[in-house]
């Protein structure tokens, strides 16, 4: 069994999929920071993301390991969500966790030649979800759209917000 603790990346390259989503939230669980990395981006950019961020695991699918390269992967360790091994139904306390502490940590668009990591913390993302849960009324959230690149941080507005409210996030509504 892997832990995550507080501030640990865990980089994310998963095919858009339950798979994701699940990753996504179990990394948060955890108390750990995702970064998350499209397997439809080109290999270079996704290995030079990687590479600055020094996850502590990966967890990627056949898709994200073929988009990300062996060469990448090495030295890694590398977890496909979709055959993680049986864990713990329990529901642990992160007892050193605080809302300073990173929720996940995603990349610029590099317009200035290079990507940069844009770090995150949990207290941001509550009140981001706070808001979005105030400016939108359930009615408008209860099936949301979940097609903008797990990259931008707009998908933290489709993914979370309405799974914040007990709705649902899917590819087609």
């Amino acid at each position: 069994m892997f832990t995550v603790e507080p501030d640990q990346r865990v980089a994310i390259c998963v095919s858009r999929s339950p798979a994701m989503v699940v990753a996504l939230l179990a990394v948060l669980k955890a108390g750990g920071a995702y970064v998350p990395l499209d397997p439809a981006y080109p290999g270079e950019r996704l290995a030079h993301i990687l590479t600055d961020a020094a996850p502590v695991i990966v967890l990627a699918d056949s898709t994200g390991c073929g988009a990300l390269g062996e060469k990448a992967l090495t030295g890694l360790i590398v977890l496909d969500p979709n055959t993680l091994p049986e864990q713990p139904d329990s529901n642990p306390q992160i007892a050193a966790l605080t809302p300073r502490h990173l929720a996940y940590v995603i990349y610029t668009s590099g317009s200035t030649g290079v990507p940069k990591g844009v770090m995150i913390e949990h207290r941001n993302t509550v009140n981001f979800l706070c808001w979005a849960r105030q400016a939108f009324a359930a009615e408008e959230s209860r099936e949301t759209l979940f097609s903008t690149s797990m990259n931008f941080d707009l998908s933290i507005f489709e993914c979370l917000m309405p799974l914040s409210r007990g709705s649902s996030a899917g590819r087609n509504h």
